[in-house]
């Protein structure tokens, strides 16, 4: 296994934990920072971007998710969740703020 089917791996975790609180409070109709807020990452962006932004992430991870071959051994599958354990804390603790500022 090449070591960029590694780091495919570990992103596709990323980026398919990142569609998920997007899509969520998209399709509830609630305002999330996005990237392409005012000012990015920290403004809310609307519930459309929301749910655009979270579709945009579920098709580069599960292109990841193939280029990684996340299924065919242990290891990928370990640095898989690895990303979606990264990204969980990262998110949390950003989207935390958010409800502080």
């Amino acid at each position: 296994m090449s070591w960029y089917s590694y780091v495919a791996c570990f992103f596709a975790g990323g980026f398919l934990t990142n569609a998920v609180p997007h899509f969520v409070y998209g399709v509830c109709g609630d305002r999330l920072p996005t990237p392409f807020a005012h000012p990015p990452g920290k403004g809310l962006s609307s519930p459309i971007v929301n749910v655009l932004w979270a579709l945009v992430n579920i098709v580069v991870g599960c292109y990841l998710f193939r280029v990684g071959r996340v299924a065919s051994c242990d290891l990928t599958r370990v640095v898989f969740f690895a990303g979606v354990v990264v990204m969980s804390v990262m998110l949390s603790v950003g989207f935390a703020k958010k409800h502080t500022e």
